[in-house]
């Protein structure tokens, strides 16, 4: 058996695929506004001063704090299904469908928050492995329900679902510091793939 495993931002899209819910779900102007006034939180996170996770937290419960679970999965779904197409890489998705053809197992691996990926990985048959938003009766509170899948994270999630010595080869695909790791999995032989250089 043989494993493909694709980080999503940055890899499989064009684009941060979290930006760019928050503004489909907003509306540029008010998203815009709103990623405006959290400019000091994102700047700490660049520089380091917060981890990862905590700029997350921080940016969901501005956006999302309070939402109906029904609402706020509503418009999740409806990204997936009406905007996700646009910011995915042609190449990538390429790539994946290839694994695909050849009877590989393929999974996304991903720091994003589940909802909005789940339903483009429900179609097109992708195993997908995210953090989580909490919903607390039935409303979001903006806090995560899971560690953030980043880093360490991924390998951790990873080795919960998958038994990696099942895998005679295993395929890694990330653009990130937060991929480390994972890429860190990668088995292979020497392929067709040697050709995607930027790639492990």
């Amino acid at each position: 058996m043989k494993l493909a495993l694709f980080d999503f931002d940055g890899t499989i899209t064009s684009r941060d695929s979290f930006l760019d819910f928050l503004l489909y779900a907003h509306g540029f102007l008010k998203g815009s506004l709103g990623l405006a006034l959290l400019t000091p939180v994102l700047l700490a996170y660049k520089i380091r001063v917060i981890p990862n996770w905590k700029a997350k937290e921080i940016v969901l419960r501005f956006f999302f704090e309070g939402w109906p679970k029904e609402a706020f999965e509503a418009v999740a779904d409806s990204y997936a299904s009406k905007r996700l197409n646009r910011i995915i890489r042609q190449e990538t998705y390429d790539r994946i469908k290839w694994h695909q053809e050849q009877g590989h197992k393929v999974a996304v691996v991903t720091a994003s928050v589940e909802c909005w990926i789940k339903g483009w990985c429900r179609e097109n048959d992708l195993d997908l492995i995210a953090t989580q938003i909490e919903i607390k009766n039935d409303k979001v509170t903006g806090k995560l329900s899971t560690k953030n899948c980043y880093g360490e994270e991924k390998v951790v999630r990873i080795r919960e679902k998958y038994n990696l010595d099942d895998y005679q080869e295993i395929f890694t695909y990330g653009n990130s510091r937060g991929d480390r790791e994972m890429m860190q999995l990668s088995k292979r032989s020497i392929s067709e793939y040697d050709e995607m250089v930027h790639w492990q």
